[in-house]
Order: C-alpha cells, then structure tokens, then sequence
C-alpha cells in the first residue's frame, strides 16, 4: 500500500475518522489516508460500523424487504415517481420508478409521509435510528475529506442540517429504503439483459448510470450489486464482501461543486439478479444534502489555496443547483485530489516557466555554482508545486537528515511519508532537496509529457 495506492476497495473503521480535539492519533492518519486514496482510485470507501450497529442495520435490511413485499404488485399512477427535480427536498413516503424497477421509500425528518389514499399501512422499522447513524457517519467523513485537503475543520457546517432539527425545520438530507427488482413488481421494465458465466442471468436498467447530486452518500445492501466507475474508467462491485456492520460511501455532485472540482462524483449503477429471491435486493440509502437555502461556493477551498477554475469561480444556491441536470462525461477527465492520471495542462504558469528558464538558460544542467543550483531547484520545485495544487496532492516532505541516512532502508522516513500522504501510483517520490533531480523531473513527465524534451530543445535553441 505505501506509494503504490491501494489493490482493492479501502477499509476504514469509523471509530477512527472521529475528530477529537488535538494532535491527530497515527490511527487517524492513517485511516484518512486510506480513505482518500480509495475514493480517488476507486470513488468509493468501505466504512466499517461498530460491531453494535450491525444488528440496526440487519433489521432495517429485515424490515426493508416485508416491507415492499406486502405491497400490490404494481402501483397506482399518482406515486410513480415522475422525477420532479424541485421537489428534491419535499420528497416523502413510498415512490414507485418502473423504468429502473425500484421502489423506494424516503424518510425525511420534518415531513410527513404521504399515504396514498390515506391508507394506513406498515412502514419500514427503525428509520429514525438509521438515520441518526448515517448522518453522523456522513459528518465525521466529510470532516476527514476536509481534513485531507488541509480545509479547516467542519468546513461545510453553514450548508447542511442542524443538529438536531429545530422547530418545524424538514431535514434536507434523506434516508431512502429501497427495493430493486421485485419479482411481483410489475410495470413497462425496460433494460438489458446478460448472462453471466454461473449462467445467472443480470439485469441492468436501460438508464443506468447514475451521479448523486448529494454531498455523500452511505449505502447498506443485503445482497450485492452495486457497481462504481473507478479513476480508469472500469466497473468495479464495491458491495461483494460487506460485513453485517458495513456500508459504502462515495461522494456526489455538491461535493464535487463545492471543493472546486477536487473531489469526483462517483458514477454508479446496480445490477438486478433476476434468479436472487421473492424479495428483489433491499438497500438503505442515506444522502447527506445541503440545505435548499444554502450557497455552494469555492471559499474555503480558495482559503485553503487550492486554484479554482473559472466554473467554479461564482456561488451556486443549492436549490438551483439540485434542478439543474449536470451532464457527467466531462466530470470523470479532469484532476481529483490524489487522482493520478492526467492529460497535461498548459497554462500561465508554464508560460512563467518557460520565460525564467530563457532569462537562465543554464539551469536546465546540474551547473557546480550554487547560484544557479538555487535556481534551478526554485524553476522546478514551483511548477511541481504548481501540478500539485491543482491535483489536490499534498506535497508534505522528508527531512534531508532523516532521508540520507535512511536512503537505502524498507522502513525510510520517505516510505512511511508516501503511506501517509497516499502518494500517486506510478509517480515518483520528490524531495525537496537536491534538486533538480530525476524524481522531480519524473513527476513532471507524469502529467506533461514531453516537459524534460520540450525544455532541453529550447535550452538549445537559446544556447549561442
């Protein structure tokens, strides 16, 4: 795992993303680092709850699936979910999506469920409680993300929910129990169909790719089938081998929007085993969604250093934001904090760059002078920083004394650093001493191809 990211799916026990007041513990460190690199490999995490919480969970899941099992076998017109995007943060009750083949029903603190017909009917258990552990998971996690990016702490308390809700406040956040693919469900389905190699036939709704537009989202499954695009572009399941206390969590669209592109929305889609059970596959959904009178905006980023681009430059308010359709093709090919595989930028700073470089154009070489040593170390330590800013990785250092005495040892200052910090795979490891050197020209060939070619031709056209 140290400097070569993770092999598969991170694992992070709650109990250590927990804030506490002080030096962070090693155990914090260390699961912070685990769960940026998985959200920036894989665009999802593995939360492990405590072993005390497993048992909500597995009742939830138990009353999920009787549940939609007693409903009728399709429903009425007036709850088919019609997708009205303002009415985000009003949702309530059951809703019915025959397209998708999913049933949900969203509990929302503050609001009502509406029953159709007023009928009285038996609701899912324990909704309040799952609520309560989700939205706290949801927090503390938001809180390591921020922590990671060197935000300071509860960066984005002013967008979300009091805690607890005052007086005649409706939560915007909402906890979905859902249902896909009840074999009694029946409506006009359209999807596609595999085989698999067991021969299992699998389901795949016609409009499966879906983006959250919350800030995170938590997911418990009683059977998997939740598939996430991870950083090159692959399907991956995420939910194959959960534990009774563990959940997903990956991030959406308003987190995306309000740390200035730095964390990617994770594109997920679920599949439908047509041969699993009566029940269809049950899952707990919690989104944790900014408030509709709220503002996402770029300021703590921004505070925080971090460049900001020009569509992240203006406030958006978060209602506007919510009934906007965000097309996803371009979300997934451009930098993400600690993500490592980049198309080359090309912008002012280059242009800086290259206009030092033709004042000195000896500082390509290693010269013996110290002055131009100096120069050359400051020419090409900005721009790795410069690349670094705009991919969200943090660029924390060894210590020149530590570093040459432990260079050639498994358990060097600089391998305990990468394990920390989640060094990018495949790049290399730059110090901030005897530069330049081959890592940091390295890491620069990383993301600008051609940059060391490109700099030495121009070092010839300017020789005389």
């Amino acid at each position: 795992m140290a400097g070569s990211g993770l092999q598969s799916l991170g694992r992070v026990k709650l109990s250590d993303l927990v804030p506490s007041d002080g030096l962070p513990s090693d155990s914090y460190k260390i699961s912070v680092s685990i769960l940026s690199q998985s959200l920036a490999q894989f665009s999802a995490v593995i939360i492990q709850f405590p072993a005390s919480d497993g048992a909500l969970l597995r009742s939830g899941l138990e009353s999920a699936r009787l549940y939609f099992h007693q409903r009728e076998t399709y429903p009425p017109e007036d709850i088919i979910h019609n997708s009205e995007s303002r009415e985000w943060c009003k949702t309530s009750g059951y809703y019915a999506d025959p397209h998708l083949w999913q049933e949900t029903y969203d509990y929302r603190p503050g609001l009502t469920p509406s029953e159709p017909n007023n009928s009285i009917e038996l609701t899912p258990a324990g909704l309040p409680d799952i609520f309560a552990l989700f939205g706290k998971a949801a927090r503390d996690i938001l809180d390591a993300i921020s922590y990671h990016l060197n935000l300071r702490s509860s960066p984005f308390v002013e967008i979300l929910d009091n805690v607890p809700l005052r007086n005649r406040e409706i939560s915007s956040s909402v906890l979905s129990v859902c249902c896909h693919g009840r074999p009694s469900f029946q409506g006009p389905q359209h999807h596609n169909i595999t085989t698999q190699e067991d021969g299992q036939l699998i389901m795949y709704p016609d409009h499966d790719h879906q983006v959250d537009k919350s800030l995170l989202s938590l997911v418990k499954s009683d059977r998997a089938g939740l598939h996430v695009r991870d950083f090159q572009g692959r399907w991956i399941l995420v939910d194959g081998d959960l534990g009774p206390q563990e959940a997903i969590v990956y991030p959406g669209l308003a987190l995306y929007q309000a740390t200035a592109g730095y964390v990617n929305p994770a594109l997920h889609k679920n599949e439908i085993n047509m041969e699993a059970n009566m029940y269809g596959r049950c899952s707990l959904a919690f989104k944790l969604l900014p408030k509709s009178m709220s503002n996402l905006d770029c300021s703590e980023m921004r505070a925080a250093g971090f460049g900001i681009e020009a569509q992240f430059q203006l406030p958006v308010p978060v209602d506007d934001f919510m009934q906007r359709s965000h097309p996803t093709d371009h979300l997934f090919n451009r930098p993400s904090f600690q993500c490592f595989n980049f198309q080359p930028t090309h912008d002012g700073s280059m242009k800086t760059l290259m206009r030092r470089r033709k004042q000195n154009p000896k500082s390509k070489p290693l010269p013996p002078s110290k002055r131009l040593r100096l120069e050359a170390q400051r020419v090409l330590k900005e721009r790795v920083q410069d690349i670094a800013d705009k991919k969200g990785i943090k660029l924390r250092f060894c210590n020149l004394k530590e570093c040459e005495s432990h260079i050639h040892s498994v358990d060097s200052p600089c391998a305990n650093i990468r394990m920390e910090i989640g060094w990018p795979l495949g790049v290399p490891f730059v110090h901030p001493h005897d530069l330049p050197n081959k890592a940091k020209l390295g890491f620069l060939e990383a993301y600008e191809p051609g940059w060391t070619e490109a700099h030495q031709n121009s070092d010839r056209n300017q020789s005389p």
